[in-house]
């Protein structure tokens, strides 16, 4: 069922209580009317013909009670509201008030005229030679209620029918902006992000398409930074997997040349040791030089891809890099701090953290000059991993840094919302001379990155 139907059926509802309440309090004014109307009228006729029976028992002139009343009676003629009977001594009528003209053409139901009449009693006076009754009669009220009743019947339908009419055209008017929105959201659901709704005159129609549009663009926008990032990655993937066949050839191709030239370079040194010293002596510098190369191979390497994460994992490898840094810069102190199952993080994970850690160690190095480096490590139980790089170095003032124009920092967070984890930086620049700078925390986050068996 539509919308347009549905609200068409509540108004319908909510007209028809109205008419009913209408009808309702309209039927027990009219009941109320009548009975106050044939009570008074009774009242008034029995008044009146007291007084007339009164008068004629003091004034004999006129003749017997009965016949006085009697040609009081068709003087009288029909009296609104009651039916007057006279009965002579032996029981036998001799009047009747001669019925109401008043609308005789409406003819009212049954229920309807037991439902107004009154019902009153009959009042009876005893006279001499007869006896008179009058008993209420609301025919005539009722006929003129039941005409007026048909006429409120007809208006209200009337009004019902055009009502109804009216409301439907209106709802169909008002609601046809709906169509537009329901083909955009259609749309939207199948993927295709590039419709835009109209400017409606409707306000609330209008803030409803101001939302649906920026919506959209929210979405386009979103969509195209999820490609992007998935771009990022598959460019990080083919660098990762560029750099390991580099340094396998570096090791395999490059360290052969090399450990040959140092075998040849011995060699040599060894056999002119005592005949010609000075050729020794070059070749103990090839030796030497052929050692600087095969050192600088290796750190070249370890730069482009750590062996150990391959055969041993990401925590070896962390502590590997760690132990290797303090050794070259031996006022470093750094602290690592490993826990949970690091080992079930995958390769793409691993080379993605230990890249973001040894960004980080280099620029507390090298950008915040800082003497002290806290790593922790860890995974929890609802598999989530957790990194927390913390340096005591030089500050920076976040609010001023323009994150996306630092590579570092962009670098690590395209890393890590690749995962769809949380990057989150802490830093404080303490501009007082002589203070202790506040140094940088790095929070990272990445909710699922274990699978945990329910």
């Amino acid at each position: 069922m539509s919308l347009r139907l549905r609200l068409n059926l509540l108004i319908t509802a909510l007209l028809l209580l109205f008419m009913l309440a209408v009808g309702y309090v309209n039927f027990n004014g009219t009941k109320t009317s009548i009975q106050e109307g044939v009570e008074a009228a009774t009242r008034v006729t029995v008044q009146l013909l007291d007084t007339v029976i009164v008068s004629s028992t003091q004034n004999y002139d006129g003749g017997f009670t009965h016949d006085v009343i009697h040609r009081f009676l068709v003087q009288l003629g029909h009296v609104r509201g009651n039916e007057i009977y006279l009965y002579d001594i032996r029981g036998n009528l001799i009047f009747h008030s001669p019925p109401s003209k008043y609308q005789t053409n409406e003819i009212p139901p049954q229920w309807f005229s037991d439902a107004l009449n009154p019902h009153e009693k009959s009042v009876t006076r005893f006279i001499h030679y007869g006896k008179l009754v009058v008993e209420p009669n609301p025919s005539g009220a009722i006929r003129e209620a039941w005409g007026k009743m048909q006429h409120l019947m007809i208006i209200g339908a009337a009004f019902f029918v055009l009502l109804n009419l009216t409301v439907y055209w209106m709802l169909g008017h008002w609601l046809q902006p709906l169509q537009p929105i329901l083909k955009a959201i259609n749309k939207m659901e199948q993927g295709d992000l590039t419709p835009r709704l109209p400017s409606f005159d409707l306000p609330e129609f209008e803030r409803i398409g101001h939302s649906l549009n920026r919506m959209a663009e929210s979405l386009a926008a979103e969509r195209q930074l999820e490609e992007n990032r998935q771009l990022t990655a598959l460019i990080q993937s083919h660098i990762e997997d560029e750099r390991r066949s580099l340094a396998r050839e570096l090791h395999d191709e490059l360290g052969q040349y090399v450990t040959a030239v140092k075998t040849f370079a011995v060699a040599i040194a060894n056999k002119t040791k005592k005949k010609s010293p000075e050729i020794a002596a070059n070749a103990q510098t090839i030796v030497a030089a052929a050692n600087h190369i095969y050192d600088g191979m290796h750190d070249i390497i370890r730069q482009l891809r750590p062996g150990s994460l391959d055969n041993f994992g990401l925590g070896e490898t962390l502590r590997d890099t760690v132990n290797s840094v303090q050794n070259q810069y031996p006022d470093l102190n750094i602290s690592l701090h490993l826990a949970g199952k690091l080992d079930a993080l995958g390769e793409s994970l691993n080379i993605n953290i230990y890249r973001i850690v040894q960004e980080a160690i280099n620029n507390a190095i090298k950008h915040a000059a800082a003497k002290n480096i806290e790593i922790k490590l860890e995974t929890t139980k609802t598999g989530a991993l957790q990194l927390t790089i913390k340096d005591d170095g030089r500050g920076m003032d976040i609010n001023d840094v323009d994150q996306s124009s630092h590579f570092g920092l962009l670098g690590m967070r395209e890393r890590v919302q690749g995962f769809k984890g949380s990057f989150n930086v802490d830093s404080e620049l303490d501009g007082k001379q002589g203070a202790t700078n506040m140094g940088t925390t790095i929070y990272i986050n990445i909710p699922q990155a274990i699978q945990i068996d329910g």
